[in-house]
Parts: structure tokens; C-alpha cells; sequence
């Protein structure tokens, strides 16, 4: 185990031998990291988190309660996963067969917001500042600041940056912060701003 002295670890909570968690994260009431977990810096993981073998999870990457991280989910830095999302590893998991080898690698690009009670099936990539709604289920890659909602979900706009909504066309600029965007052939960019 390879806990930084500056991460905070409840006692409650379970880290195995083998997992990493960088410096100024937290791991709260009853989570689980298991062994060969890679967790970055300045992380918060909500009650009842659990952390799969063989994920990885960049820095300042925000997980609610009861989220379980999967063996083949990769969260890059800045992604938000709201209360209870699901993510899955399975494309269709019987009890009585095992399919540990069939795992599907999911990924969730630098800044995505994930709501609450959504579901990410596995092998989706979702795009940079994408934005899921609640109760979602996203079985489909999703471009960089979509706004995706429903069952199946599909855009129904785009999200700056910063988190607030774009006009429909995506051009423009952000009323919140002064972003501004064009569209290009898979979706929009952002082309100037107060972000990184």
C-alpha cells in the first residue's frame, strides 16, 4: 500500500496492500481501495465507494456515495461522479458464466460530470467537459461538452466548461464565464477562456 502522509484514510474505510493514493485525498466512511488501485492527488471519495483492481483515477476527481469503480473504468483529472452512477465492465454478465476476460474498458475524458443514478455502460468513452444527467444511461461514446440526458441518452445541447449551458448551436459564448466556442466536425471546442 502506497497511501501519501498527506491523504486521509477513516477508519472505517478499507485500503488493501498494493493501492496508491496520492497526496491531499480522501477516502471516507466505509470505502473500499483495493490492491492495485491507482488514485491521484487531491481526491475525495464519498461513503461507501468502492475501488476496483486495475483502475485508474487522475487528480482532483470527485466520486459521491455508493459509486463502485470497476477493473477496466479509467477517470482522467477533474471528472465528478455524482451519488449511486453506476459504471459497468460486462457487456452481459450471466452468474454462472465467467467473463473476467471480457472485460471493456471505459473512459471518462478530463473534467465530465456524471449525475446521480446514472449508468455508463462499459466500453463508452465519454468526451472531455461532458456532461450526463442524472438518471441517464449512456451505452454510446459522448463528445467533448455534450449534454446528455435520458434512455437511451442523447444530446439534447452543450455544457461550457464551467459547467453552465450553451446556446443550442454550441457557438458562442458562455454567459457565465466568457468561454467562447465554434463547432467543428465531431462537436464544438472551446477556442478561448479562463480555464486551462
Amino acid at each position: 500500500m502506497s497511501v501519501h502522509t498527506d491523504a486521509f484514510v477513516h477508519e472505517s474505510a478499507y485500503v488493501d496492500d498494493g493501492a496508491t493514493i496520492g497526496a491531499g485525498s480522501k477516502v471516507w466512511h466505509f470505502c473500499h481501495v483495493l490492491g492495485g488501485a491507482v488514485i491521484g492527488e487531491r481526491c475525495s471519495f464519498g461513503q461507501n465507494v468502492v475501488v476496483m483492481s486495475g483502475t485508474r483515477i487522475g487528480n482532483n476527481v470527485k466520486v459521491q456515495n455508493n459509486v463502485s469503480i470497476y477493473e477496466g473504468v479509467e477517470l482522467e483529472d477533474d471528472v465528478f461522479c455524482g451519488p449511486s452512477m453506476v459504471f459497468t465492465n460486462v457487456m452481459n454478465p450471466r452468474s454462472h458464466v465467467s467473463r473476467k476476460h471480457e472485460y471493456r474498458r471505459t473512459l471518462v475524458r478530463r473534467g465530465a460530470s456524471i449525475g446521480a443514478n446514472a449508468t455508463i455502460v462499459c466500453g463508452t468513452t465519454l468526451g472531455e467537459y461532458a456532461f450526463i444527467g442524472a438518471g441517464a444511461v449512456v451505452a454510446a461514446d459522448v463528445s467533448d461538452y455534450a449534454l446528455m440526458v435520458g434512455v437511451p441518452a442523447r444530446r439534447i445541447g452543450w455544457m461550457c466548461q464551467c459547467g453552465e449551458r450553451l446556446p443550442d448551436s454550441g457557438a458562442g459564448t458562455c454567459a457565465a464565464c466568457g468561454s467562447t466556442y465554434e463547432p467543428t466536425d465531431s462537436g464544438i471546442r472551446r477556442t478561448s477562456g479562463p480555464f486551462r
